[in-house]
């Protein structure tokens, strides 16, 4: 995970809702949001689903000719596919794994960095999985959240309280950065350095 090797195409794991959300805003920024992929040469890694932000992040991305890389549960594919079997061509490539765990697995190693766009329980879910294997060293790529029109307030808010509280070390805050648009994202992702609040921890033989 995040080796950045040479021969591997650079690839984003964006965590979104399978919702478009209450305005067109949440909508129009998972488009540009694949625009700024494909202007990068990066690749995708999502969730599969055809849906809501899914779906528009994975189309934007195939329609300019970029790589997505869905990963979805066979539970979960009447609930966040509007077609049983995704077109390549507008979809990219979907593998269907047995559970949540293989998919978060399969996202977590394929990628070089991570993004948070607005969604519900499932990508808070994801998003904080992937802070703690941060935190504890498990992987050192960025983490960012998309904060579209202030989506993601009081989740800063939060982390702030809780630094404040004790329960997370102000180094180990700036594990996640915050852009508001998404032509911040490219800077962020190459300026990226890990966050002097991780554990150095040895995970070789997990």
């Amino acid at each position: 995970m995040c080796d950045n090797k040479t021969d591997k195409q650079f690839a984003v794991c964006v965590f979104c809702g399978a919702s478009p959300g209450t305005g067109s805003q949440f909508m129009e920024t998972a488009k540009s949001l694949g625009a700024v992929l494909h202007e990068n040469g990066w690749s995708l890694v999502y969730g599969g689903g055809t849906e809501g932000l899914m779906g528009a992040v994975a189309c934007s991305l195939t329609s300019l000719g970029g790589n997505v890389h869905g990963i979805i549960p066979e539970a979960l594919i009447r609930r966040e596919q509007a077609v049983i079997v995704p077109s390549v061509e507008e979809f990219g490539r979907t593998t269907v794994v047995q559970d949540m765990h293989t998919r978060k697995a399969m996202m977590g190693k394929e990628a070089d960095a991570f993004i948070a766009l607005p969604g519900g329980f499932g990508t808070m879910e994801e998003l904080f999985e992937i802070v703690t294997w941060n935190q504890l060293g498990i992987h050192d790529c960025p983490i960012i959240i998309l904060n579209v029109n202030g989506y993601y307030d009081g989740l800063l808010e939060w982390i702030s309280a809780a630094v404040d509280n004790g329960f997370i070390s102000d180094g180990a805050s700036a594990i996640i950065s915050e852009v508001k648009s998404v032509d911040e994202i490219p800077d962020k992702i190459r300026s990226y350095k890990p966050a002097p609040g991780r554990l150095d921890l040895d995970w070789s033989n997990q």
